[in-house]
């Protein structure tokens, strides 16, 4: 059953919906606080179950992950010319895999980095809370007269 915030119009995914999103998705942005200001970084990741798994090289992500950071988690996919969209949050706990098994498991999913800047640290995020949103009818030109 489709839920519809009454307020806005907007939908409310529900959290298989997000993790079907989230696992069709490559790149995604995750968002950490660095000296007191939110900073968001563009990573590509791979779900691996209900975790989201990036490599990062020594910096923001890798600090954020070896403080066990409270992060946030993006992904979206927008369509201006149909004015659609969706949009898929998570929040969670950043967590550095440095157990030398765990490192070899993950190795085998499908992620390589996109740079070719050395990227041999892996990041974890299971997630905590999540939620969804979809904008799959635009707003009606009178509802932006004033």
């Amino acid at each position: 059953m489709r839920l519809v915030d009454s307020r806005t119009g907007i939908e409310v995914l529900d959290r298989k919906t997000c993790l079907e999103l989230l696992a069709g998705q490559q790149v995604g942005r995750v968002a950490v606080v660095v000296a007191g200001q939110p900073v968001i970084l563009p990573v590509n990741y791979v779900m691996d179950g209900e975790v989201i798994v990036f490599r990062t090289a020594e910096g923001t992500k890798f600090d954020a992950a070896v403080r066990s950071a409270a992060v946030a988690f993006e992904v979206d996919q927008t369509d201006g010319r149909t004015q659609t969209g969706w949009s898929v949050l998570v929040t969670g706990r950043s967590e550095l895999v440095v157990d030398a098994a765990e490192r070899d498991r993950l190795a085998k999913l499908p992620l390589r980095p996109w740079s070719s800047h050395e990227k041999s640290n892996w990041v974890r995020v299971p997630l905590g809370e999540i939620t969804g949103r979809r904008v799959s009818q635009p707003m009606p030109p009178e509802a932006f007269r004033g």
